[in-house]
C-alpha cells in the first residue's frame, strides 16, 4: 500500500548536474526516515545520503559538498541535487523511507524501483 517512485535520473557529463525526485503514496501516517542510496553493477549497495524527520542530515564522504539532500514533508517527497559529477557516482540510485502507515502501525522500511546515473567522461 506504499509505494516510491524515483525520477530524475539520465546521462550527463561530468561536472554537471541532476536532481532527484522520490514521492511516497499510499496510506502512509507518517514518515520519519527517507534516503538515498546507490548501487554500482557489481558493487555493494551504500547510503548516500539521508535524512530524517527533525531535518538532520548525513552524506557520503565521498559525495560530500557535492550532493544536497532536501525533504518536502507536505508532499511525501525527498529531493537529491546532485552537482559536480564524476564518472564514479555511475549507479543506479534508490529510495528509502520508513513510513508509518497509521498510528497504532509499527514502521516498516519500503523501497523505489531506482533511477539510473550515468556520468560520462
Amino acid at each position: 500500500q506504499v509505494q516510491l517512485v524515483e525520477s530524475g535520473g539520465g546521462l550527463v557529463q561530468a561536472g554537471g548536474s541532476l536532481r532527484l525526485s522520490c514521492a511516497a503514496s499510499g496510506r502512509i501516517f507518517s514518515i520519519n526516515y527517507m534516503g538515498w542510496y546507490r548501487q554500482a553493477p557489481g558493487k555493494q549497495r551504500e547510503v548516500v545520503a539521508a535524512e530524517i524527520s527533525d531535518g538532520s542530515t548525513n552524506y557520503a564522504d565521498s559525495v560530500k559538498g557535492r550532493f544536497t539532500i532536501s525533504r518536502d514533508n507536505s508532499k511525501n517527497t525527498v529531493y537529491l541535487q546532485l552537482n559536480s559529477l564524476k564518472p564514479e557516482d555511475t549507479a543506479v540510485y534508490y529510495c528509502n523511507a520508513r513510513v508509518r502507515q497509521t498510528p497504532l502501525s509499527n514502521d516498516y522500511d519500503y523501497w523505489g524501483q531506482g533511477t539510473q546515473v550515468t556520468v560520462s567522461s
